[in-house]
């Protein structure tokens, strides 16, 4: 069983910078894709960022693409999202997810495992 837990949202001000991370449980994190989603009240989950399993490789959504950065650090099974610039409509609930499948995909669905969320502010 992989479990997944998120750390690091909180209140900012538009324009301001935060860090999530993502902490892994179990011993095949490496082997797998990493993505951040986001969900605003009454909205559906959003894809913001991906990564490979490697970390070579890289994927942001284009409401995100030159202000977040997605990383991961394989030895400590976490991944990270660098948040910059950040904008009121970045405001919502992040989750950090493990995709199942192959290629790496924006889809919800092509996640298996999700973390329990963590809550990111902006004010105007």
């Amino acid at each position: 069983q992989v479990q997944l837990v998120e750390f690091g949202g909180k209140l900012v001000q538009a324009g301001g910078s935060l860090r999530l991370s993502c902490a892994a449980s179990g011993r095949t994190f490496s082997s797998y894709s990493m993505g951040w989603f986001r969900q605003a009240p009454g909205k559906d989950r959003d894809f913001v960022a991906a990564i490979s399993a490697s970390g070579g490789n890289t994927y942001y959504d284009d409401s995100v693409k030159g202000r977040f950065t997605i990383s991961r650090d394989n030895a400590k099974n976490t991944v990270y999202l660098q948040m910059n610039s950040l904008k009121p409509e970045d405001t919502a609930v992040y989750y950090c997810a493990r995709q199942f499948t192959i290629v790496v995909s924006s889809r919800v669905s092509a996640y298996d495992y999700w973390g329990q969320g963590t809550q990111v502010t902006v004010s105007a």
